[in-house]
């Protein structure tokens, strides 16, 4: 199997076989305590007036994403595991838009399948991929818009490398590594109120979440299920 590394949209564009898009801060931790709170399926979209569009017509029950961080204006919540975490979500429908990792999905075209990564799910997902032994593997690091390398997405990458090598590297070590780089700052900043602290705390917790998020297209959806390893 071989594993190849890529960053931010280019890389997502570029990306071929089974690809993972990284989003560590908070796409991929969001949708993974979505699913945990009884989420049946998510819909992924790239821009913010197509999730409103699809919600007015009953593709969806509720708007999640952001824009800068930021709840877009009718969305129903944030791009926000903490957020998700206390809401009434069992039997829903979520449309999914974020400025990374929502993107990255919708560019990844030459993709062969798509999982959605955070390090919440990095086990499930290296176990998941595993399974399957494709000859091509993708690890794309997001990072800040899809612009931006953040070392939150670049070290999730990097772990999920290992592990699909069947290595066993140092959790907390990870953690504490994510903990102190700077895209971890904001959480809990009170200037940025939206950027929870409880984010930053959900979305450390190594390989704690049970399933990979498999994304795939279904009509003329890109759409995220939960697959259970």
């Amino acid at each position: 199997m071989e594993i190849r590394l890529g960053s931010l949209l280019a890389g997502a564009r570029e990306a071929e076989g089974t690809v993972v898009i990284i989003d560590v801060y908070r796409a991929f931790t969001t949708e993974a305590v979505a699913f945990q709170r009884g989420v049946e399926k998510i819909v992924l979209v790239a821009e913010i007036e197509e999730a409103l569009a699809l919600r007015d017509q009953g593709i969806g029950d509720l708007c999640v994403g952001e824009v800068d961080g930021k709840r877009p204006e009718g969305f129903d919540f944030c791009n926000s595991p903490y957020e998700l975490s206390e809401a009434d979500l069992a039997g829903k429908t979520l449309i999914h838009s974020t400025r990374a990792g929502t993107v990255g999905v919708t560019s990844a075209t030459k993709a062969d399948l798509i999982y959605g990564g955070s390090l919440v799910v990095a086990r499930a997902t290296a176990q998941a991929i595993l399974k399957r032994s494709p000859e091509v593997v993708t690890l794309v690091a997001m990072g800040w818009a899809g612009k931006e390398r953040t070392d939150e997405d670049e070290q999730c990458g990097l772990y999920l490398r290992n592990l699909l090598h069947g290595l066993q590297p140092d959790r907390e070590a990870v953690r504490s590594l994510v903990a102190g780089c700077k895209e971890s700052q904001k959480f809990g900043d009170p200037e940025q109120p939206h950027f929870y602290a409880e984010d930053r705390e959900l979305a450390l917790e190594v390989d704690t979440v049970p399933f990979a998020i498999r994304i795939e297209r279904e009509g003329k959806f890109w759409v995220s299920r939960p697959e259970k390893v």
